[in-house]
């Protein structure tokens, strides 16, 4: 997949996205759903490469900016470049969280935290299901 910062927003009826993504990756992405921890598929990998999203291909983030925070879910410090992630306020299950989405879909991948190292301070906590890894050499 090729990536382009200037890719045109992504549109698509809930039925489309019902089709393209599957049930479980439309749950997570369209619905705001979650995974369990410690199930996704990229959780605790190593591999270099970048994560792109799981709906629309658009490169999210890098491996270079990965963590293991122990919370059971890929965690970044940083997205792979500016305004690719756009933050949300979340006030569901009674408390405020920010929620995470993709710019170009706006597809549900996870929620950020001021928790992370340095030299941001962030956790990026997203679902494996709303990514996709296209592994790179290092």
């Amino acid at each position: 997949m090729s990536d382009d910062a200037s890719k045109s927003k992504v549109e698509l009826s809930e039925a489309q996205w019902r089709e393209k993504l599957g049930a479980d990756r439309y749950r997570v992405l369209r619905q705001a759903g979650t995974e369990r921890a410690f199930t996704g598929a990229y959780w605790d990998t190593k591999t270099p490469g970048v994560y792109r999203c799981g709906g629309c291909g658009i490169e999210l983030f890098s491996s270079q900016s990965k963590f293991d925070s122990g919370c059971g879910w890929p965690s970044f410090t940083i997205p792979i470049a500016e305004g690719r992630v756009l933050e949300r306020a979340d006030d569901s299950l009674g408390m405020r969280r920010i929620e995470t989405v993709c710019a170009n879909c706006e597809g549900h991948l996870g929620h950020v935290f001021p928790d992370g190292p340095k030299p941001t301070g962030l956790r990026y906590c997203i679902n494996s299901l709303s990514l996709e890894l296209e592994p790179t050499e290092d």
